[in-house]
């Protein structure tokens, strides 16, 4: 398994990480407890010691699930959550609301304090590795926000600050207020706007990158075909992405990778993970997984390497099938 630092933080990880949104159930149909933990063991043993999760997963429900998970093998990984978003208090923006009840963008010192002792205690651990700005909150300066991850990171309670969702002035602003590790961002062969301004000042910043949804929420899975009918709160049955006519452009585009997976012996979607990591610029590749069989699938991508040939080749396949879809 490649690894790679955070930032500036000295903490290595592995270049895949577990994404846990899905585990959380929220927006993806429910979930199942012990398929979950399962997951979350299975890419442990595969050498994946990146694992981000965040309290809006379910409002608590991911975290908690990640610390069951984690019992007797904390010590094996870097342990990734956020904050930010905020259903115990009104403060901050609206963002949504989660079964009737409010959610706020809150990113004021007394929600972050709270934040993470509620995190601690879901997660079932003293301290978090990478501590993350979930979204951002233009009602709080951002030196603020800073100030207060600071202070947890003195405390040792956190020990690397990221920031999600962000523009390329909220980088500069976190930099100029402290330490930033790391943003995390969506980033895949359909959503390429980072290659604009965002990599290229991570790495003249030494920023790392995350990229989530690498697999575009499962679409460059490999395993979504035309015929798949998403159903229930499964936030892929309405999204324009997920079209029919989408779903023949990547059929498209995964026939012209199959001959490199072949070679790899890889899968489409490990082939399209590994392509994700060598982008310059992006450090880590966080993957979403439900059962242990998807885990370790994902996983594996961390010991793929594709050759520049290889990068090339599907660099041409993506541009051919997927031009007009990326953004």
């Amino acid at each position: 398994m490649q690894t790679r630092t955070i930032g500036g933080s000295g903490i290595e990880a592995s270049v895949i990480g577990l994404g846990t949104w899905a585990i959380g159930g929220w927006m993806w149909g429910g979930t199942d407890e012990a398929r979950s933990i399962a997951a979350i063991q299975a890419s442990v043993d595969e050498g994946v010691t990146l694992i981000d999760t965040a309290p809006a997963y379910g409002q608590g429900l991911a975290e908690e699930i990640v610390g069951k998970a984690l019992v007797g093998r904390r010590d094996k990984v870097v342990l990734a959550t956020k904050c930010g978003l905020v259903w115990h208090t009104r403060k901050g923006n609206h963002f949504f609301d989660y079964e009737g009840r409010p959610v706020h963008r809150y990113l004021g010192r007394d929600a972050i304090i709270h934040e993470v002792e509620q995190s601690l205690k879901r997660l079932g651990t003293d301290y978090i590795d990478h501590y993350i700005t979930h979204w951002q909150d233009p009602t709080t300066p951002i030196a603020e926000t800073m100030e207060a991850l600071e202070t947890l990171k003195a405390q040792g309670k956190i020990r690397s600050i990221g920031a999600s969702n962000t523009e390329p002035a909220d980088v500069e602003a976190y930099l100029a207020a402290g330490q930033l590790d790391a943003v995390q961002e969506e980033y895949s062969m359909v959503k390429r706007g980072l290659e604009t301004d965002m990599l290229p000042l991570c790495r003249d910043k030494g920023v790392s990158v995350l990229s989530y949804s690498s697999l575009a929420l499962g679409l460059l899975s490999g395993k979504m075909g035309p015929e798949r009918v998403f159903e229930g709160d499964d936030q892929r049955k309405d999204n324009p992405l997920f079209s029919q006519a989408n779903r023949q452009k990547v059929a498209g585009l995964m026939t012209a990778i199959s001959p490199i997976a072949e070679a790899q012996g890889a899968t489409l979607a490990q082939t399209v993970i590994a392509w994700t990591v060598s982008r310059p610029g992006v450090t880590f590749s966080l993957c979403g997984a439900r059962d242990a069989a998807q885990a370790t699938e994902n996983a594996k991508a961390g010991r793929l390497r594709l050759s520049q040939e290889d990068i090339e080749t599907i660099n041409r396949a993506a541009a051919a099938h997927l031009g007009d879809m990326a953004a």
